[in-house]
């Protein structure tokens, strides 16, 4: 399997994930301090949404770099 399949196949996988979940959320530490034998942290929770249209283009551009792969060999 060439780079380009392996790229078209990554671009589907990515679309549907992003169709499916519609976004990620992982979490940030901001503030940290040690005073002592005491740690203290602040974690910020960060959300990211993947819109429609990007979950449907990469799906799409993935199917055409599998079309356009397949032609060449």
């Amino acid at each position: 399997m060439n780079s380009l399949k392996i790229a078209a196949l990554v671009l589907i996988a990515a679309g549907i994930l992003g169709l499916m979940y519609g976004g990620f959320t992982y979490t940030k530490v901001t503030h940290e301090a040690k005073i002592g034998p005491i740690d203290m942290a602040v974690k910020e929770k960060e959300t990211i949404n993947v819109p429609v249209w990007a979950g449907v283009g990469a799906i799409v551009l993935g199917c055409g770099l599998l079309l356009v792969g397949g032609k060449r060999s």
